[in-house]
């Protein structure tokens, strides 16, 4: 493990700080959370494995639901219970608006955090528009996948549904954002800007732990492991992508109506009527905002759905037929938006996903003062993460099955996705919740209507498996499967 190996390659300045130490405490008042001990210089940096949601579930079950890390010299809040979060989130909202200061990101964004600014009223109408005025795209990019999928039927392949959902995903997102598919106009241009590429190489570093942002003295191993040549060429990607893409969507749109998002937002810079500014650079930066959010996350999720469901062909049996009694047309396979609001147990079962599975499982806070959590002093300027995944898998909360995939408990559950209940906060929860919920799940909800009504699946699994598609999670900020899911789709069977 790379974090073990740097801690052994600087022993002697380990040492050092560690005598240094024992001769400089102070004795504090402070009353701190519990934490594990240790180690001089890199902290708690040596506990965390390449999924740290999982790192710290671990430590969580041992130190308690509000427990203390130094990562470095950055004191890090770790939050693993809902009635923890509740205070985090809720009753201290505004103690912990802020967001960590991260380099990666601050880079991708030109150092300004667009994403979940508050922009009140206005913007919040605007968008709940933008999640209804683009369901016609929706059919037709959903429509292209189901012929792709048809003619992999026809010829008896395999399909690589990641690839499928990555595709979809991402061109639905062109369509929306920018009013075109975006296609290089050479093979190289086309390579170079890779759409689904560029996002998950973005989430990727996002969720990179640089040592010279907690350890600002082997700040030189971020260069050598090359962290940061990799930041700056995605940042390049990024800036060349949206550069280009806007260029040709002024080109393509001389006499056309303008009505892709990034022609909405031009509008409302000129004209003001939203009650809020947007310069140039925030612009741009709102444009990455819904490619990152619309892309990775719902891909996530609709990667993930597919993976429990042929994981669980019982399941995947009880949302077929919630689906053809929603949806029982002859005339067309299609699967209509409107049909996908009838259909209770769609719902369900994207819900557990979510709670096993949230698109990001660790939401990152900053604490801006003071501030006494149930009898501990936590100091302004700490760092504080908050585990969904840990939350929504804790069985005091979720029953002795919490790690267990069951859409039915959610069936006559109040318990919604907008953050209200602690419990569960797979979009996070306060005035920084994420602001696409609705946008990512109309486009969730009816590709997975569609994808489970007209095809039967079967996962290609490896010869000494359990029969059942793996779980074996990627790194990054959103988690998604390591491995491409590939399939075997046949035509559905319809009694009706």
């Amino acid at each position: 493990m790379i974090l073990l190996l740097v801690s052994l390659s600087v022993t002697t300045l380990l040492a050092f700080t560690f005598i240094k130490s024992l001769f400089g405490q102070t004795t504090t008042k402070l009353n701190s959370p519990p934490s594990p001990w240790r180690l001089p210089l890199i902290g708690n940096l040596h506990q965390l494995s390449l999924h740290p949601h999982r790192s710290l579930h671990s430590l969580s079950v041992r130190y308690g639901p509000l427990m203390l890390l130094h990562f470095g010299r950055v004191p890090t809040l770790v939050v693993s219970s809902a009635d923890m979060a509740h205070d985090v989130m809720k009753t201290h909202d505004l103690k912990f608006a802020s967001r960590p200061k991260r380099k990666a990101v601050a880079t991708f964004l030109n150092g300004k955090d667009v994403a979940f600014s508050p922009y009140g009223e206005s913007w919040r109408q605007f968008k709940q528009k933008m999640v209804q005025s683009f369901e016609k795209v929706r059919e037709e990019e959903i429509n292209l996948m189901m012929e792709k999928i048809e003619k992999a039927i026809s010829t008896s392949s395999p399909v690589s549904l990641s690839g499928l959902l990555s595709s979809l995903t991402s061109d639905l997102i062109c369509r929306i954002a920018l009013g075109r598919k975006f296609r290089g106009d050479s093979e190289e241009e086309s390579d170079r800007y890779n759409v689904f590429e560029i996002v998950r190489k973005t989430m990727e570093l996002s969720g990179a732990f640089p040592f010279g942002e907690y350890i600002p003295s082997l700040a030189w191993i971020d260069t050598i492991r090359g962290l940061d040549s990799k930041v700056e060429e995605v940042s390049n990607k990024i800036n060349s992508f949206l550069e280009r893409a806007m260029q040709k969507n002024v080109e393509d749109h001389t006499d056309k109506e303008r009505s892709a998002f990034v022609d909405i937002l031009v509008s409302i810079q000129r004209d003001m009527t939203m009650g809020f500014e947007i310069g140039n650079s925030e612009l741009q930066n709102i444009i990455l905002d819904v490619f990152l959010g619309g892309t990775a996350t719902t891909f996530t999720l609709l990667e993930w759905t597919m993976t429990e469901l042929m994981r669980r062909p019982e399941y995947m049996k009880k949302l077929k037929d919630d689906i053809c009694s929603a949806s029982p047309r002859k005339d067309t396979l299609y699967v209509s938006e409107e049909e996908v609001e009838k259909m209770s147990y769609l719902k369900a079962v994207i819900k557990e996903v979510l709670r096993l599975h949230p698109p990001v499982p660790i939401i990152l806070r900053g604490l801006c003062e003071d501030v006494n959590l149930k009898g501990y002093d936590i100091a302004a300027g700490t760092q504080v993460i908050i585990s969904a995944w840990a939350i929504q898998r804790d069985t005091a909360t979720w029953g002795l099955d919490a790690e267990e995939f069951r859409p039915e408990r959610h069936l006559d559950s109040p318990v919604e996705f907008e953050g209200q209940d602690f419990m569960y906060i797979p979009f996070g929860s306060g005035r920084r919740r994420c602001p696409g919920i609705r946008f990512g799940l109309a486009m969730a909800e009816v590709t997975l209507a569609n994808l489970v009504k007209r095809f039967d699946w079967r996962a290609e699994v490896e010869p000494l498996g359990d029969g059942k598609p793996d779980q074996t999670e990627a790194t990054g900020v959103d988690v998604c499967r390591k491995f491409p899911l590939v399939v075997f789709p046949s035509c559905a069977i319809f009694s009706k």
